[in-house]
C-alpha cells in the first residue's frame, strides 16, 4: 500500500514500531472479495457516506440554529437567507437525509434477499435492524426541529402513539414531551436526541456493524 519511499523514511518506521501501521494497511487491502459482488453491495456503503454528509451538514448549522419555540423557525429562515451558502448546507442536509433513508431500505432488502442475515452473520443482522430504526428515529426528530407547522403536529402525532400501549402509555408520551403538552421541553428534547443521543449510539452500533463484516466477510451467494 504504501511506497517503498515512504516505509524506509524515519518517521514512518518510527509510528510503525508502535502502532503497526503496516500490519493495518495489509490487512485492509489484503482482504478478499468475492466475484459475486456488485454494485448492489455498495449499498451500505452509500448509506455511510449519506449519514457523514449529514453530520459534517448537520455540524455546521449548530452554529446558527436556536433550539427554542420562539426563535427556531427564524434562525431556520436567517440560516436559509442571510448566511452565506446556508440555503445549500441545509438543502443538502435535507436531501441527503432522504438518501440515506432510501439507501439504507435497499440495503436491508438486499441482504435479506440474497441470505446476507443467515448463519454466522445473525448478529450483524440484528444490528443493521438497530442501525435501521435509529436512521429513522433521527428523520423522526429532525423533522421536528425547524417548529414550522408541519414540524409541531408531526410532534404531536408522534409523541401521542404511545398512548394506545397499555399501562405506560401515558408516562411514555410525558417522557417523549417532557409534559403533557407539546411545547419547550419537547423541543428541547427532540434536538438533544438528534443532536448528541442518537449520534452516538448510531457510533457504537455502526463500529460494531462494521467489525463482524470485517470478521465474517461477505456472505457468499444463494
Amino acid at each position: 500500500m504504501f511506497s517503498k519511499e515512504v516505509t524506509e523514511s524515519k518517521p514512518f518506521k518510527w509510528f510503525n514500531e508502535r502502532l503497526e501501521i503496516q500490519a493495518i494497511a495489509d490487512d485492509i487491502t489484503d482482504k478478499y472479495v468475492p466475484p459475486h459482488v456488485n454494485i448492489f453491495y455498495c449499498l451500505g456503503g452509500i448509506t455511510l457516506v449519506c449519514f457523514l454528509i449529514q453530520f459534517a451538514t448537520g455540524f455546521a448549522m449548530t452554529f446558527y440554529y436556536k433550539p427554542t419555540v420562539t426563535e427556531a423557525y427564524a434562525s431556520i429562515q436567517y440560516l436559509m437567507t442571510e448566511v452565506n451558502f446556508g440555503w445549500l448546507i441545509r438543502s443538502i442536509h435535507r436531501w441527503s437525509a432522504s438518501m440515506m433513508v432510501l439507501m439504507m431500505i435497499l440495503h436491508v432488502f438486499r441482504v435479506y434477499l440474497t441470505g446476507g442475515f443467515k448463519k454466522p452473520r445473525e448478529l450483524t443482522w440484528v444490528t443493521g435492524v438497530i442501525l435501521a430504526v435509529i436512521t429513522v428515529t433521527f428523520g423522526v426528530t429532525g423533522y421536528s426541529l425547524p417548529w414550522d407547522q408541519v414540524g409541531y403536529w408531526a410532534v404531536k402525532i408522534v409523541s401521542g402513539v404511545p398512548e394506545a400501549i397499555p399501562v405506560v402509555g401515558s408516562f411514555m408520551v410525558e417522557l417523549l414531551r417532557g409534559g403533557t403538552s407539546v411545547g419547550q421541553s419537547t423541543l428541547t428534547r427532540f434536538y438533544s436526541l438528534h443532536t448528541f443521543v442518537l449520534p452516538w449510539l448510531i457510533a457504537v452500533f455502526m463500529l460494531l456493524h462494521f467489525l463482524m463484516i470485517r470478521k465474517q466477510g461477505i456472505s457468499g451467494p444463494l
